[in-house]
């Protein structure tokens, strides 16, 4: 097993010496995790990552080599029951039983009722139509079903239909080193172009050189400043939930923009741009960002491009309170107006294939607010929103 680890940290691109493996048996060996699977993860990470940017690329094979192991650090496994221990089938319901079930009434209603199931409920339950639980058709839980309720304790989504997630989630960076498998995003991108000569004089003025050296008739080198795409670029990031299904390819836009916009800053949100943005994710629950503060930092003559895949509850674009993960003030909606009033270069680009955008409410509620700026992720729409940022 840690030889297929070591093995997949290798293939994965992470530079892995035969030499840190075998600290890392050592400190088994002289049981340093003491039996924990989150214990070991700490300490095969301290041993054997050397940079953070890789990071992200170590969680993802830890998850692949080691998924289905149980992080019970914290609980001895004899003290509960060995079918708790069993994460149960989960449960798929016909589309006959899943008509008979009816949403709790709104969301007014849905927050009202978990309050009140919060208060009353003493113990585990499963199986359910009722109380906090999982494998049920109850609102509230996990590894159920219901057209409308409030997720809790599950890993990821399965049939998105929460309202609300309840789990302070950790979503990774992107990888920015991620290598592209084509150069077509680059070759897109490149169409947003104003190249200038700014900043201090590094690049050999070859021209210039040859001519100041055959006039004094000694040799007089003349330097420049290198020439780069002057374009300014805002790059937000939908990321966590449906996105996961969509990572790879923002990796490779996200590696792609920051070869070829030399002034670039990017911000990660969650489904809709709300109040507040973040830069690492590791750190998104924290040192978030005011969006106002961000607004008031960048002037108008920024270039504006969401990612996001625009699938989520309408709740969140069009209610105060809204959002998935906390209580936002302000409707998504009216975050969204502020970015288009203030800068008049902005897109959105949806990894989702254009054909479906009209059987999702939420993304043609948000082509609507983008004034129909919204485009597809692939080669051509790339194309398109580059021209229309260039205009």
């Amino acid at each position: 097993m840690f030889i297929t680890f070591f093995s997949e940290l290798k293939s994965a691109g992470i530079p892995v010496s035969l030499r840190e493996y075998l600290t890392l048996m050592e400190a088994l060996d002289k049981d340093l995790a003491e039996r924990s699977v989150e214990d070991f993860y700490y300490l095969a990470r301290l041993s054997l990552v050397k940079d953070e940017s890789n990071l992200d690329k170590f969680d993802r094979v830890f998850g692949t080599v080691f998924k289905g192991l149980e992080l019970m650090s914290d609980v001895p496994v004899t003290e509960l029951p060995e079918e708790w221990l069993q994460k149960l089938a989960e449960k798929h319901l016909t589309d006959e039983e899943k008509a008979q079930i009816e949403a709790l009434g709104g969301f007014e209603k849905l927050m009202e009722t978990l309050a009140e199931r919060l208060k009353e409920q003493e113990k585990r339950h499963q199986g359910g139509n009722r109380w906090i639980g999982t494998a049920g058709t109850s609102p509230f839980g996990a590894y159920g079903y219901n057209p409308e309720g409030v997720r809790i304790g599950q890993k990821e989504s399965r049939h998105r239909r929460a309202v609300k997630v309840w789990d302070k989630r950790e979503f990774k960076d992107l990888d920015d080193t991620q290598l592209l498998g084509t150069r077509n995003i680059q070759v897109a991108l490149k169409r947003l172009r104003n190249f200038a000569r700014t900043g201090a004089a590094e690049e050999l003025d070859l021209d210039h050189t040859i001519k100041a050296t055959a006039h004094k008739g000694l040799l007089d080198i003349k330097m420049r400043p290198e020439r780069h795409n002057a374009v300014k670029v805002l790059l937000f990031f939908d990321i966590g939930g449906s996105m996961d299904d969509h990572i790879r390819v923002c990796e490779e836009l996200f590696s792609a923009a920051r070869s070829e916009f030399k002034v670039m800053e990017h911000f990660y949100f969650h489904n809709c741009l709300y109040e507040t943005v973040w830069k690492e994710n590791k750190r998104r629950h924290n040192e978030r960002l005011q969006t106002m503060d961000v607004l008031h930092k960048y002037p108008s003559d920024y270039k504006i491009i969401f990612v996001g895949d625009a699938s989520m509850s309408p709740y969140e674009i069009a209610y105060p309170g809204g959002s998935v993960e906390h209580w936002n003030e302000e409707a998504g909606s009216a975050w969204m107006q502020r970015i288009t009033g203030l800068y008049n270069s902005a897109v959105w680009l949806n990894p989702v294939r254009q054909e479906h955008w009209r059987y999702t409410p939420s993304i043609q509620m948000m082509q609507e607010l983008m004034e129909n700026r919204m485009f597809p992720m692939t080669v051509e729409g790339l194309s398109d929103a580059m021209k229309e940022l260039a205009r």
